[in-house]
């Protein structure tokens, strides 16, 4: 074998954008997220050309999962013509030459900030979900090493008191985004940003859903048909008996 044999053209950039060792490390951190649903996986954000906090994990993902095949459909505030949602499609089809949609049940991959699509996602379908905030536990504990042990010791009581306190005063959930959702019974995720009426749409569903938030470095995962169950609203009495059990 020929030395020019074992090289390769000169490109201005990887397929993709990201580079192939990055996207190695992208797909080991998320076969594990998906492995341990709900679990917080460290990973090394890359430099994209966007600016931290407009969806840099979520592109990050994307781009680590594209394919020439792909069909992609991007959403920011629920809507497909915003200017952020255009230019990140625009960038995904110039470094994949993947085909754009606004059609959700014609996309291969969808991501999304704010909402979480009306239609039901079929079981080949992958939902990016852009995350500023992976941290469920930073209300009630802002140190991250506490947090971590938290996590490991599934001690959610004070995550549910806040709750219980929200429907005392108020007499109802204040919460309207970042609701607190426990993944399989065992790790307690925030989806942030979307309103807490979507997270019920993750229980069961069919699709693959990945949260990336970039500036924090973490990745989550609900997996296909996994239990994503929200605390106890209906009533003051479910809510008391959820905290009493967690403390």
């Amino acid at each position: 074998m020929k030395l020019d044999q074992l090289t390769k053209p000169w490109a201005a950039f990887s397929y993709g954008f990201l580079d192939e060792s990055a996207k190695r490390e992208m797909r080991r951190r998320i076969l594990k997220a998906i492995a341990i649903p709900g679990y917080q996986v460290p990973y090394a954000s890359r430099e994209v050309p966007i600016a931290r906090g407009w969806g840099t994990g979520g592109l990050q993902i994307t781009l680590t999962l594209l394919k020439p095949t792909s069909v992609v459909k991007v959403i920011d505030q629920g809507a497909d013509d915003s200017v952020n949602a255009s230019s990140i499609r625009k960038f995904l089809r110039r470094v994949s030459s993947a085909r754009e949609t606004l059609d959700t049940l014609e996309a291969d991959i969808i991501q999304s900030r704010h909402r979480i699509p009306e239609e039901k996602l079929r079981e080949d379908q992958i939902l990016v979900l852009q995350v500023p905030n992976p941290e469920p536990l930073r209300p009630v504990q802002p140190d991250m090493s506490e947090a971590r042990i938290m996590h490991g010791d599934a001690d959610y009581g004070q995550l549910w008191l806040t709750l219980y306190e929200q429907l005392v005063r108020s007499g109802r959930i204040m919460q309207g985004s970042s609701y607190p959702s426990m993944v399989n019974g065992r790790h307690v995720m925030t989806p942030s940003p979307i309103p807490r009426w979507d997270v019920p749409k993750m229980n069961q569903a069919a699709n693959l859903t990945i949260l990336s938030a970039g500036r924090e470095k973490r990745i989550h995962a609900a997996s296909s048909h996994s239990s994503s169950t929200t605390c106890p609203t209906g009533s003051k009495t479910m809510l008391t008996r959820f905290v009493t059990a967690a403390a």
